[in-house]
């Protein structure tokens, strides 16, 4: 599973001119079709989420807003996401974010504030393969072209959440804490710094353990187990570095 980060587009949330949508709701584009290559390189063709769109309408499921990629808290699940679409310009999404959820109701304050804008989604690619974009007036360049994708959830996040953005985001915390060390942290967000920083010793602590029993275990278990436990360990790790890098911001 690949995560990829855009600024938001088009964003319209209800009190906006000529928006008719319920309070607690918003519309933004997650996924454009611009032919500009982001830093992988990659471009996404238009219908590249047509059947995974389908397959989530199939379902009777509604697919998670979450906030930052954090699968291991609830109230980090903001949200769902009301419809789907693909249009000319990209993926918009309509999202409905619960109001009684304490953290949802702060992020849909923030959005409509455009204090926060940028969104990014979980996916896997199914179908891909080169191809030539325009590069400058003349030129030309080959890019990835990401032609069929599956999407997981979307999620509302402080800075870019990719594997680039997730490098950014640990030297932005390493300049912060050196640059800042006089900075006053209040007590409530000192005991969320010190909850974070235990669910990296942790996430640490629980790697080791699974190299240390990977000899006791049958070859099947532990590819198994790992993939468990990997899943786990991404998703505790990046709620750790997105509470981390949005208090120190």
């Amino acid at each position: 599973m690949d995560l990829k980060s855009v600024r938001l587009t088009g964003l319209k949330a209800a009190g906006d001119d000529g928006v008719d949508l319920a309070e607690g709701e918003f519309t933004a584009y997650v996924s454009t079709w611009t032919r500009e290559p982001d830093s992988y390189g990659d471009v996404v063709a238009k219908g590249a989420f047509a059947e995974s769109i389908a397959e989530w309408k199939a379902s009777g499921n509604v697919m998670p807003i979450l906030f930052g990629h954090d699968l291991v808290d609830p109230f980090s699940n903001l949200g769902h996401a009301k419809s789907l679409l693909e249009d000319d310009h990209g993926l918009l999404v309509h999202a409905s974010l619960d109001l009684e959820n304490p953290k949802a109701k702060q992020v849909y304050r923030m959005l409509k504030g455009r204090r926060i804008n940028q969104m990014s989604f979980a996916y896997d690619t199914l179908e891909s393969g080169d191809v030539e974009v325009p590069k400058g007036d003349d030129g030309k360049v080959v890019a990835r072209e990401l032609r069929k994708l599956r999407i997981h959830e979307a999620s509302v996040v402080p800075f870019g959440a990719n594997s680039d953005t997730e490098v950014l985001a640990v030297k932005a915390l390493t300049e912060t804490l050196g640059f800042k060390a006089g900075r006053t942290i209040s007590a409530k967000n000192l005991e969320s710094l010190e909850t974070a920083y235990a669910a990296l010793g942790a996430v640490i602590a629980a790697a080791k353990d699974s190299a240390d029993n990977d000899d006791e275990a049958s070859s099947a278990e532990v590819v198994k187990a790992g993939a468990q436990e990997g899943d786990a360990l991404t998703a505790r790790r990046k709620s750790a570095l997105a509470t981390m890098s949005f208090l120190l911001s």
